[in-house]
This record gives structure tokens, sequence and C-alpha cells, in this order.
């Protein structure tokens, strides 16, 4: 399916989508916001993708358009956070508002050392609106998520990379490259293993310890009824590289 706002690809077990309107910031519009809720949705029913990546067109990831919520364009932070599949934002440039609200809603961040990166809706008279004040708190802690959402202050990658807002920053020749080699070796785990990895943690910080632990356990029980469970074992024992095909 071919795609208007966004581009769309799929190599040895690894999604790619590009945010592709580099001449508008790469901000989402309604036919954007569309067209990435269909990509999320086929990526969730793919089994054959164990990881995704997602970054913008040209030298910028993605800024806000500035509309309000009255026009603003669907939520497709949330639509990417409801991928089951590990998720890396390849942040190339600008993260700004709805920008870095996709970002946070990726499983790993990675960034260009040009990128800015923030959350300005304040300034505006506005509030973020696709998970923003939930989700940066949970990545940099409540004091520094309120000292960014209050001041609309924008900050470099440098200090996103102090704060944990990133966890790689690096020339922005280097990050195709970087991202694809990450990409690559979660891609080469167990497909269930990491959709299960990915929902004990998801879930779990919304839970007390208590029940995070029994979800835990439930998914690693789960896992021992697969077929790549065992596959992983004899690989092991065999000392090669396992051959998993996600059942």
């Amino acid at each position: 399916m071919a795609y208007k706002t966004v581009i769309y690809s799929k190599k040895d077990h690894i999604a790619l989508i590009i945010i592709n309107r580099p001449g508008e910031g790469n901000a989402v519009d309604g036919l954007m916001a569309g067209e990435l809720d269909e990509v999320c949705a086929r990526i969730r029913q793919d089994d054959d993708v164990y990881a995704a990546v997602i970054t913008g067109a040209g030298d910028v990831f993605c800024v806000d358009s500035g509309a309000e919520k009255g026009d603003a364009p669907g939520y497709p932070a949330a639509a990417i956070a409801g991928i089951d599949q590990p998720v890396i934002a390849a942040i190339n440039g600008d993260a700004l508002g709805e920008g870095l609200e996709i970002a946070l809603s990726c499983d790993i961040r990675l960034a260009s050392n040009k990128a800015r990166l923030g959350l300005p809706q304040i300034a505006r008279g506005s509030t973020p609106r696709d998970g923003g004040t939930q989700r940066l708190p949970r990545i940099v802690g409540r004091g520094k998520a309120l000292e960014l959402l209050l001041t609309a202050d924008i900050i470099n990658a440098t200090e996103a990379l102090e704060i944990g807002l990133v966890s790689k920053v690096v020339p922005p020749e280097a990050l195709e490259k970087e991202t694809q080699k990450l990409a690559e070796t979660i891609a080469a785990k167990g497909p269930i293993a990491l959709r299960y990895l990915k929902e004990a943690v998801n879930k779990g910080l919304d839970m007390t310890l208590e029940q995070g632990l029994r979800l835990e356990a439930d998914l690693y029980f789960m896992l021992h009824t697969t077929a790549d469970r065992t596959e992983g074992i004899k690989a092991f024992r065999e000392k090669r590289e396992p051959k998993f095909r996600g059942e």
C-alpha cells in the first residue's frame, strides 16, 4: 500500500516508518495521523515484524503543527505506543511538541547531536495532548518533566542524554547506521519473547511490584509453551545461533 505522508518498508524482520512531510517540518496533519494509524495496525498484525524504527524525512524528526485540539489530527503517539513489537525512534532532527510525543511513545530513543527536543505547547496557552504529560515524567522523572513542561524549554541532544530522555547521541551521518545496528540486535531475538518482555515492562510500570511480578511469571510460563523457547534451548546446547520463527 502506498502512502502520501508516510514511507513504510520492511526488511529482515525490521519495519521502517519515515514521517514524510519535510517541507512542513514533518508536522502531523489529518492525513498523516490516519496513515500512521494504518501503518501501526499493519505492524501489530504482522508476525514477521520483530522490531520497528521510526524517523523523519530530511533533517527534521517532527515538529508540532501548532493545531489546537479542536482541529488537531488524531493521536499518532498513542497508535505507535500500541505497537506490540519494540519500537526505536531515530531522532534525526528537531522533535518538538507532537514530534517529541511520538518519540516518547517509542521504547528506545537515539538522537542526532543536531536534534532539539521539547514540549513547548504551554508557550502558546496549550498543553500536550498525545501522552506528553504522562510519558515524559515516567522517563525523566517528575521534577525534570515538570520543569520542561512548565517552562516550555527546548533542550539539545546532549542534555536529553544526560536526563535519560535519549539513550545515545551520535553525529547525523552515523544515526542511521547506529539505529540499524540496534534494530538488528533486537530483531535477532525471539519475536514472542520480545513482545512479552515489552508487555511485562510497560504494564508492570502501572502495577504494584507484587502485581508486576505475577505478570512477569505468567508471561515467562506462557513463553515455555512456544517452539521458539525450545529452539532457543536447543541452539544454546548446540552452540549455534537460534533460528526463531515466532511460533
